[in-house]
């Protein structure tokens, strides 16, 4: 009964008259993932498109708070912002997220929740030395010399993507030449039109 009543995921789009998709950005701590998102959503935004932002580390200081970082922790917090992914592509929104997300089984499962043919999975790429050279939080080191644990990368092994949708060169190219290699995708996939 309640279904006469109920607004559907294609309804909203309509309303919202753009194509909702996510785009999952994975790589190490440190790789690039926040700034391209930023970038990317400004870009969106830019063309008159309701895009938003979901970061690993800002949810962490509310919905994931209780989580920690061990392997079943890091999954758990993989599945909730998964499934708040599909909740905002559910109401017509475009979600960019970033989250370390390191092993295949977590983006797998994310992509699964999110719905397959609605995601984008980008894998940010660079070498573990750059990722160090950035870090001016001092993760690296701390976990290093043992003050910290479950670090990825360090302590925790971070899973390449075998086939991501698009791999960006986060170590040698620039933001904003990533970013428009992700919006070549996005227009290539019919989800974004051209300029």
């Amino acid at each position: 009964r309640l279904r006469a009543y109920q607004i559907t995921p294609a309804e909203r789009a309509r309303r919202a008259g753009q194509i909702p998709f996510a785009v999952w950005l994975t790589g190490l701590p440190r790789s690039g993932k926040s700034s391209i998102a930023y970038a990317l959503e400004r870009d969106l935004f830019g063309r008159g498109l309701h895009a938003l932002v979901l970061d690993g580390e800002t949810l962490r200081g509310g919905l994931s708070s209780d989580l920690g970082f061990s392997a079943a922790d890091r999954a758990e917090h993989a599945r909730r912002a998964a499934e708040v992914v599909r909740l905002f592509l559910d109401q017509g929104l475009i979600v960019i997220a970033a989250f370390v997300s390191p092993t295949l089984e977590q983006r797998g499962r994310a992509k699964q929740i999110a719905g397959a043919d609605r995601f984008l999975e980008v894998f940010c790429d660079a070498p573990l030395s750059v990722c160090e050279s950035r870090d001016k939080d001092r993760l690296f080191e701390r976990a290093r010399a043992g003050e910290i644990a479950d670090v990825t990368g360090v302590d925790q092994v971070y899973e390449v993507p075998a086939s991501p949708d698009v791999r960006l060169d986060t170590a040698q190219v620039d933001v904003a030449s990533n970013v428009a290699r992700v919006r070549a995708e996005l227009e290539r996939r019919g989800w974004v039109r051209p300029a």
